[in-house]
């Protein structure tokens, strides 16, 4: 089941916490371990945790503004360009695309188009996702941080 405490150190690495029962808990597999190690929450720990996560969302903030996504209608009469934020930065119409008789069908290709661009956005933003891995996730739904996601482009 676990080691027993033979009231010495050896053998447990950085990577490792003893808990009170006497089990060893591998903090880089189980990064939640150090919130309940020997004598309860290990504050120290979840500080670092919080600065890592701080960190890692805001590198993934930086890539989603930088990040470029093309979507396309019409067999790429209509194009539209947003950035990881869902910010519109480029629009491209054919001129072909444009009937002035039925302007209904340029104004479904465009929203198509910014369907498309929408959907690829996504993807990233799930690949960027610092909280992914945890199942909460920011993938633009805000996750469980009070609509932070927000900040990612969700909704």
């Amino acid at each position: 089941m676990g080691n027993v405490d033979d009231g010495t150190d050896e053998g447990v690495t950085g990577d490792e916490a003893e808990v009170a029962a006497g089990e060893l808990v591998d903090m880089e597999n189980d990064p939640l371990a150090a919130l309940g190690g020997a004598g309860g929450l290990d504050l120290g720990a979840m500080m670092q945790m919080a600065q890592d996560m701080t960190s890692r969302m805001g590198e993934a903030q930086s890539e989603l503004a930088d990040a470029r996504v093309e979507g396309s209608a019409g067999g790429g009469l209509v194009k539209v360009t947003l950035n990881g934020h869902l910010h519109m930065v480029a629009l491209s119409i054919d001129p072909t695309a444009f009937d002035p008789d039925d302007p209904s069908m340029l104004e479904d290709l465009v929203l198509a188009a910014w369907k498309d661009a929408h959907d690829g956005v996504a993807r990233i933003q799930a690949e960027a996702d610092p909280l992914g891995a945890l199942g909460g996730g920011l993938g633009g739904l805000g996750g469980g941080l009070g609509g932070l996601g927000g900040l990612l482009g969700g909704g």
